[in-house]
Protein backbone atom coordinates (compact mmCIF):
# COMPACT_ATOMS: atom_id res chain seq x y z
CA UNK A 1 0.00 0.00 0.00
CA UNK A 2 1.59 3.86 -0.85
CA UNK A 3 -0.38 5.48 2.10
CA UNK A 4 1.83 5.55 4.55
CA UNK A 5 0.34 8.02 6.94
CA UNK A 6 -3.67 7.75 6.71
CA UNK A 7 -5.41 9.67 9.34
CA UNK A 8 -9.34 8.89 9.80
CA UNK A 9 -11.79 12.28 10.83
CA UNK A 10 -15.56 12.90 10.98
CA UNK A 11 -17.67 14.48 13.45
CA UNK A 12 -18.27 13.38 17.22
CA UNK A 13 -19.34 9.79 17.18
CA UNK A 14 -18.71 9.47 13.61
CA UNK A 15 -16.70 6.19 14.83
CA UNK A 16 -13.10 7.25 13.79
CA UNK A 17 -11.29 5.19 17.09
CA UNK A 18 -12.93 2.06 16.32
CA UNK A 19 -12.12 2.00 12.04
CA UNK A 20 -8.62 3.63 13.25
CA UNK A 21 -7.95 0.32 15.50
CA UNK A 22 -9.22 -2.03 12.87
CA UNK A 23 -6.87 -0.39 9.90
CA UNK A 24 -3.60 -0.71 12.92
CA UNK A 25 -4.46 -4.65 12.96
CA UNK A 26 -5.25 -5.15 9.48
CA UNK A 27 -1.68 -3.22 8.26
CA UNK A 28 0.58 -4.04 11.81
CA UNK A 29 0.42 0.15 11.82
CA UNK A 30 1.94 2.66 14.36
CA UNK A 31 -1.62 3.84 16.27
CA UNK A 32 -2.28 7.50 17.18
CA UNK A 33 -5.13 8.05 19.24
CA UNK A 34 -6.51 11.08 20.75
CA UNK A 35 -5.94 11.28 24.39
CA UNK A 36 -8.96 13.44 24.82
CA UNK A 37 -9.74 12.48 28.38
CA UNK A 38 -6.40 13.76 29.62
CA UNK A 39 -8.37 17.24 28.64
CA UNK A 40 -9.46 18.27 32.23
CA UNK A 41 -11.94 21.55 30.35
CA UNK A 42 -13.66 18.98 28.61
CA UNK A 43 -16.36 17.83 31.20
CA UNK A 44 -16.39 21.70 31.95
CA UNK A 45 -16.87 23.00 28.37
CA UNK A 46 -19.91 21.19 28.33
CA UNK A 47 -21.38 22.69 31.32
CA UNK A 48 -20.10 26.10 30.21
CA UNK A 49 -18.87 26.85 26.71
CA UNK A 50 -18.26 30.58 27.09
CA UNK A 51 -16.17 30.03 29.85
CA UNK A 52 -14.21 27.18 29.19
CA UNK A 53 -13.97 26.93 25.02
CA UNK A 54 -10.54 29.03 25.00
CA UNK A 55 -8.57 26.40 27.77
CA UNK A 56 -9.77 23.45 26.17
CA UNK A 57 -8.73 24.12 22.36
CA UNK A 58 -5.47 25.41 23.17
CA UNK A 59 -5.25 22.31 25.73
CA UNK A 60 -5.76 20.45 22.38
CA UNK A 61 -3.97 22.01 20.82
CA UNK A 62 -0.67 21.27 22.68
CA UNK A 63 -1.25 17.74 23.24
CA UNK A 64 -1.89 17.05 19.33
CA UNK A 65 1.00 18.77 18.51
CA UNK A 66 3.26 16.72 21.85
CA UNK A 67 2.04 13.20 20.14
CA UNK A 68 2.24 14.21 15.80
CA UNK A 69 5.61 16.14 16.35
CA UNK A 70 7.30 12.45 17.13
CA UNK A 71 6.80 11.35 13.35
CA UNK A 72 9.11 14.04 12.35
CA UNK A 73 11.62 12.36 14.21
CA UNK A 74 10.94 8.76 14.65
CA UNK A 75 10.82 6.02 12.15
CA UNK A 76 9.39 2.47 13.02
CA UNK A 77 11.70 -0.33 11.26
CA UNK A 78 8.81 -3.02 11.90
CA UNK A 79 5.34 0.03 11.15
CA UNK A 80 5.72 1.73 8.37
CA UNK A 81 2.28 2.55 8.29
CA UNK A 82 0.68 5.28 10.77
CA UNK A 83 -3.18 5.72 11.34
CA UNK A 84 -4.42 8.08 13.59
CA UNK A 85 -8.09 9.48 14.53
CA UNK A 86 -7.59 12.39 13.96
CA UNK A 87 -6.13 15.31 11.74
CA UNK A 88 -4.14 18.21 13.01
CA UNK A 89 -6.70 20.86 11.38
CA UNK A 90 -9.30 19.57 13.25
CA UNK A 91 -7.93 22.23 16.46
CA UNK A 92 -8.81 24.91 13.68
CA UNK A 93 -12.29 23.29 12.66
CA UNK A 94 -13.12 23.11 16.36
CA UNK A 95 -12.01 26.27 16.90
CA UNK A 96 -13.89 28.11 14.66
CA UNK A 97 -17.17 26.62 15.86
CA UNK A 98 -16.40 27.21 19.39
CA UNK A 99 -14.52 30.58 20.25
CA UNK A 100 -15.56 34.20 19.28
CA UNK A 101 -13.83 36.07 16.20
CA UNK A 102 -11.13 37.68 18.63
CA UNK A 103 -9.95 34.31 20.18
CA UNK A 104 -9.91 32.57 17.39
CA UNK A 105 -7.59 34.96 15.85
CA UNK A 106 -5.39 34.55 18.28
CA UNK A 107 -6.05 30.86 18.24
CA UNK A 108 -5.36 30.64 14.65
CA UNK A 109 -1.96 32.50 14.83
CA UNK A 110 -0.61 29.55 17.11
CA UNK A 111 -1.67 27.41 14.99
CA UNK A 112 -0.25 28.45 11.98
CA UNK A 113 2.87 28.65 13.91
CA UNK A 114 3.11 24.93 14.56
CA UNK A 115 1.05 23.22 11.94
CA UNK A 116 3.82 24.05 9.64
CA UNK A 117 6.13 21.88 12.17
CA UNK A 118 4.09 18.77 11.73
CA UNK A 119 3.80 15.80 8.83
CA UNK A 120 0.72 15.79 6.71
CA UNK A 121 -0.94 12.69 6.06
CA UNK A 122 -1.11 11.02 2.43
CA UNK A 123 -4.66 10.24 2.68
CA UNK A 124 -8.04 11.48 4.50
CA UNK A 125 -10.56 9.02 5.57
CA UNK A 126 -13.61 11.05 6.41
CA UNK A 127 -16.57 9.26 8.08
CA UNK A 128 -20.25 11.02 7.44
CA UNK A 129 -23.40 10.32 9.15
CA UNK A 130 -26.40 12.13 10.14
CA UNK A 131 -26.43 14.06 13.16
CA UNK A 132 -29.63 11.36 14.00
CA UNK A 133 -26.71 8.59 13.76
CA UNK A 134 -24.52 10.63 15.73
CA UNK A 135 -26.69 11.00 18.40
CA UNK A 136 -27.16 7.39 18.57
CA UNK A 137 -23.83 6.53 18.82
CA UNK A 138 -22.89 9.02 21.25
CA UNK A 139 -26.04 7.65 23.50
CA UNK A 140 -24.40 3.96 23.20
CA UNK A 141 -20.47 5.05 23.95
CA UNK A 142 -22.15 6.52 27.14
CA UNK A 143 -19.28 9.34 28.37
CA UNK A 144 -21.37 11.35 30.91
CA UNK A 145 -20.22 14.81 29.75
CA UNK A 146 -21.32 13.76 25.76
CA UNK A 147 -25.13 13.35 26.71
CA UNK A 148 -25.90 17.10 26.48
CA UNK A 149 -24.79 18.06 22.94
CA UNK A 150 -27.13 19.75 21.02
CA UNK A 151 -27.79 18.56 17.60
CA UNK A 152 -27.22 22.22 16.38
CA UNK A 153 -23.71 21.78 17.39
CA UNK A 154 -23.19 18.57 15.76
CA UNK A 155 -24.65 20.53 12.70
CA UNK A 156 -22.17 23.22 12.51
CA UNK A 157 -18.94 20.62 13.46
CA UNK A 158 -20.14 18.75 10.31
CA UNK A 159 -20.56 22.04 8.46
CA UNK A 160 -17.44 23.19 9.36
CA UNK A 161 -15.86 19.68 8.17
CA UNK A 162 -17.54 19.80 5.12
CA UNK A 163 -16.66 23.09 4.24
CA UNK A 164 -12.90 22.42 4.75
CA UNK A 165 -13.05 19.23 2.89
CA UNK A 166 -14.54 21.04 -0.45
CA UNK A 167 -12.60 24.08 -0.49
CA UNK A 168 -8.73 22.20 0.34
CA UNK A 169 -7.81 20.05 -2.15
CA UNK A 170 -6.96 16.79 -0.01
CA UNK A 171 -6.89 13.90 -1.11
CA UNK A 172 -9.82 12.28 0.67
CA UNK A 173 -12.11 9.51 0.77
CA UNK A 174 -15.22 10.33 1.61
CA UNK A 175 -17.43 7.64 2.98
CA UNK A 176 -21.07 7.74 3.95
CA UNK A 177 -21.44 5.84 7.25
CA UNK A 178 -24.97 6.42 8.06
CA UNK A 179 -25.10 3.06 8.62
CA UNK A 180 -21.34 1.55 9.60
CA UNK A 181 -21.27 -1.10 11.52
CA UNK A 182 -17.19 -1.93 11.03
CA UNK A 183 -17.28 -4.43 14.38
CA UNK A 184 -20.34 -6.44 12.83
CA UNK A 185 -19.86 -6.61 9.17
CA UNK A 186 -17.14 -7.63 7.73
CA UNK A 187 -18.42 -5.86 4.23
CA UNK A 188 -18.35 -2.80 5.74
CA UNK A 189 -14.53 -2.71 7.06
CA UNK A 190 -13.82 -4.79 3.08
CA UNK A 191 -14.86 -1.23 1.35
CA UNK A 192 -12.44 0.52 2.94
CA UNK A 193 -9.59 -2.13 2.73
CA UNK A 194 -10.22 -2.18 -1.13
CA UNK A 195 -10.26 1.28 -1.10
CA UNK A 196 -7.02 1.76 0.50
CA UNK A 197 -5.49 -0.47 -2.72
CA UNK A 198 -6.00 2.32 -5.21
CA UNK A 199 -4.58 5.49 -6.08
CA UNK A 200 -6.29 8.46 -5.92
CA UNK A 201 -5.96 12.18 -7.42
CA UNK A 202 -6.44 14.53 -5.13
CA UNK A 203 -9.98 15.77 -4.18
CA UNK A 204 -12.74 14.22 -2.76
CA UNK A 205 -13.69 10.23 -3.60
CA UNK A 206 -16.99 9.06 -2.42
CA UNK A 207 -17.87 5.69 -1.26
CA UNK A 208 -21.00 3.79 0.29
CA UNK A 209 -21.33 0.86 2.74
CA UNK A 210 -23.44 -1.96 1.49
Amino acid sequence: MEYHYITIEGNIGAGKTTLAHMLAKQYNARLILEQFADNPFLPKFYENPGQYAFPLELFFMAERYKQLKELVHTKDLFQSITVSDYLFTKCLLFAKVNLPEEEFKLYQKLFDIIQPQLVQPDLIIYLHASVNKLQQNIRKRNRPYEQAIPDQYLFDIQETYTNYIRQHNIKTLFIDAGNADFLGNEKHLQVILDALEKEYSSGQHYFTLP
